[in-house]
Parts: C-alpha cells; sequence; structure tokens
C-alpha cells in the first residue's frame, strides 16, 4: 500500500530507536507476519519488539498479551475482581479499591470485539498508513517533535496518562480524541517496573490527523534551534530581538 503522507521529516529528528506506526484492525492485515506465538508480550513491550527488532508484525487475540491489552483494545472482558479495584490498591497505587474503581471510568478503550488485529512496524518498514505513530525519545528529541505540532498551528501541548493503563493513553487515547500525546514512562507503573524505555524517555503519539502536519513540520521548520546551544547564545539571541523590536515599533 502506498504511503499518504511523505514520512522522511521523522528522519530530522535523529533517534536511536525508529518511530513506531500501530494500526488498529478488524480484518487481518495482509503481507505482514504475525508475532511468533511462543512470544508472551505486554501490549506496550510490543512497541518495544518493534523497535529493536526492525520487522513489522501483527498481534492478534490468539497471542498471548501479559498485561491489560487484549481488555483495552476490546477483547477481553475484565475479570470482576480488578475491575472493583482489587488490583490497584494491593499494588499500594491507590489507598482504597474505590480510587482504583472509580479511576477506570477515565481510561480509553476499544469497544468490544472492534478490533481484532494490531499492526506494528518501524517507520523505515511501514507498508500501511497508520493510525498513531509513536516515537520513543529523549527530552531533547522529543521537544522537536512537540514543537513540529504547534508550529504551524500554535496547538497546545498536551499530556494525558494515568499510574496504571499506562498504554491506553499512548495507543488508544490519541486515536479516539485526535489529539497529540505524550507522556513519561517512569510515571506509569507497569512500564516503569517492566523496565521498558530508558529512564529519561518520552513518549510523544501522533494520531493519523496529525502526522502529515507534523511530518511537514519536521521539513520546513529549524530542527535545532540557535537558543538551545546554551545559556549563553539563548540570552544573546533573545535580547538581539527585543532589541530590533523595540527599534522597529517606534515607527511601526
Amino acid at each position: 500500500m502506498a504511503l499518504k503522507t511523505d514520512l522522511s521529516g521523522f528522519y530530522n529528528l535523529e533517534m536511536d530507536l525508529p518511530p513506531v506506526g500501530v494500526k488498529f484492525e478488524f480484518f487481518q492485515p495482509e503481507n505482514m507476519k504475525q508475532l511468533e506465538a511462543e512470544k508472551s508480550l505486554s501490549f506496550c513491550e510490543m512497541l518495544v519488539e518493534a523497535q529493536t527488532t526492525g520487522v513489522p508484525f501483527y498481534f492478534s487475540r490468539e497471542n498471548k498479551e501479559t498485561c491489560v491489552g487484549k481488555i483495552l483494545l476490546g477483547m477481553e472482558e475484565m475479570e470482576a475482581f480488578a475491575e472493583s479495584g482489587q488490583i490497584g490498591v494491593n499494588l499500594g497505587i491507590f489507598d482504597d479499591a474505590r480510587c482504583n474503581h472509580v479511576f477506570y471510568q477515565h481510561v480509553p478503550r476499544f469497544g468490544r470485539n472492534t478490533v481484532n488485529y494490531v499492526a506494528f512496524s518501524p517507520l523505515d518498514r511501514l507498508n500501511f498508513n497508520p493510525d498513531v505513530l509513536i516515537l520513543a525519545a529523549p527530552p531533547s528529541r522529543a521537544e522537536i517533535a512537540m514543537r513540529a505540532v504547534t508550529y504551524s498551528t500554535g496547538q497546545l501541548y498536551t499530556s494525558t496518562t494515568t499510574p496504571v493503563m499506562g498504554c491506553a493513553w499512548s495507543f488508544i487515547h490519541p486515536y479516539l480524541s485526535g489529539n497529540v500525546n505524550y507522556l513519561l514512562p517512569e510515571m506509569v507503573h507497569g512500564m516503569k517496573g517492566r523496565e521498558l524505555f530508558p529512564e529519561n524517555t518520552v513518549l510523544v503519539s501522533i494520531p493519523f490527523q496529525w502526522i502529515p502536519t507534523v511530518a511537514g513540520n519536521l521539513q520546513e521548520m529549524k530542527i535545532h534551534l540557535p537558543g538551545h546551544e546554551s545559556k549563553g547564545a539563548y540570552l544573546e539571541e533573545f535580547e538581539g530581538i527585543i532589541k530590533d523590536l523595540e527599534q522597529r515599533s517606534r515607527n511601526p
């Protein structure tokens, strides 16, 4: 399948690990291998799998999943003891099961049986138009990606997550809301506990509505701003701009 958008701008981020395209499918993906049956991964770990192996694959309800991914994807129902909030309080995340129970109403999920497959592919192997493009980047690269969101739009930066079920906010929330989201894996219990990412990682999730804008801006805008080189460079540039504008504004 030909991609609708030129995604080459994302290479300007010069990331150690590639962005990963994700697509939620009702029908089985074509021209792609299924995740090996013997692999037991959480939904979030599948992002890492695509990054580190460099191989596209799809996940289905027949595959093992070691966390809450199938529940969030609408492939399985949550056990009653879990939905009542018993897990979070036993993990020490909440002081009472009621807090965990109430919090579930905020977590985005797909409708029952609406997603049967999830395709993953690193950027350089993409053969589908992703529903969400996810970047795992150090702050210096995440800043550039988020700046590409607001560069031509003025859009605010927003970060939404919860202490558990963080994969819902990286994968599902951007798709359902149409909003770019970023979060720190270190603030999510499962991502931190499974040691999925280096401590300084920021996950930036870009839904399909925003991919053309971000990709285009990464080709157009300055990737490395002079004011980020050092404090001295920042002050010199900023003071020079203010001085110039003050002079020009005298005769607008």
